[in-house]
């Protein structure tokens, strides 16, 4: 019972399955000052409703390193429109953190600059191009070198990348998204709890290999992947990174499950943090949810 009478029930973490051990996480280093241990975000624009959240995992708590995923959003106010990224640094590169939030930083500039030149298309392979050449800066400035090497570019802030934009339309929110590395994207229809993968998975029923590798900035294939489409009424956008997307599976599962039930309506953004940080036991990475509703009426949760 607190002071004033009244009680406040502690917010435990939600166990799925078997949960892990129970540990007081430790701090990260000083250069990490700046990336606290969870965030998260949430508004709506006149279509359009966002919730976004990013928890350290438990092997980076326990070992006092900082987390290194990264997701940011932000309106296009003419459009109406939602510009977004989500990426995870690579964790062998020495200060990943820094490489995730620039390359999503770097994202979003491009994005909306593009919208203002020319609001009907976008370059998406520009906008990852752009993020590498953000990176490389980066890398410039830290090592004093003015053309730093594409692999000490990569051994500092290599980090994947999931950027785009949702537009609201008459005929339902259009979706434009690329990627760079293994984070996921996909379509939660929320009726029948049936997640659709919107790019190939590592993990899912459609894979018959699994690699460790992971393709990421500062490098740009000559064809990005690339996806287009439509949000249903019923449907929900999950951008992921693999914290997220490597327990989900294909979805019929628990952590499906727990998901699916409270993506039905927008969560308060502290409520997504609070679920997406979940205790199973052997899924200990970083995770980040990014996911943008159709503008419904009723108020959010």
């Amino acid at each position: 019972m607190s002071p004033n009478g009244v009680e406040v029930p502690p917010w435990r973490r939600i166990a799925v399955g078997t949960p892990g051990v129970e540990f007081e996480a430790r701090p990260p280093g000083e250069e990490a000052s700046d990336v606290p241990d969870a965030e998260c975000d949430g508004w709506s624009t006149a279509a359009l409703t966002l919730r976004l959240a990013s928890v350290r995992g438990a092997q980076h708590r326990y070992y006092g390193k900082p987390r290194q995923d990264a997701a940011r959003a932000v309106p296009h106010q003419p459009s109406g429109a939602v510009v977004f990224a989500v990426a995870d640094g690579v964790s062998s590169a020495a200060r990943a953190e820094q490489g995730a939030a620039e390359a999503c930083r770097a994202a979003l500039d491009r994005i909306l600059l593009q919208l203002a030149w020319s609001p009907a298309s976008l370059d998406l392979r520009d906008v990852a191009l752009h993020a590498a050449e953000r990176l490389r800066r980066l890398a410039g400035v830290r090592l004093n070198k003015a053309e730093p090497d594409p692999t000490e570019v990569a051994a500092l802030y290599a980090t994947t990348l999931v950027t785009g934009v949702v537009r609201p339309h008459p005929d339902g929110p259009v979706v434009e998204l690329c990627r760079i590395g293994d984070s996921g994207a996909w379509l939660l229809d929320g009726r029948r709890a049936v997640y659709r993968p919107v790019f190939p998975s590592k993990t899912g029923s459609d894979t018959l290999l699994v690699s460790n590798e992971v393709r990421a900035l500062p490098a740009v294939p000559a064809t990005v992947e690339q996806a287009t489409g439509r949000l249903a009424p019923d449907q929900v956008l999950l951008i992921g990174t693999d914290g997220f997307g490597d327990p989900l599976g294909d979805g019929d599962g628990r952590v499906g499950a727990l998901f699916a039930d409270q993506l039905g309506t927008p969560p308060a953004p502290l409520w997504l943090a609070h679920v997406l940080d979940f205790d199973r036991e052997t899924f200990d990475d970083d995770r980040t949810l990014l996911a943008v509703w159709r503008r419904s009426p009723a108020p959010p949760r």
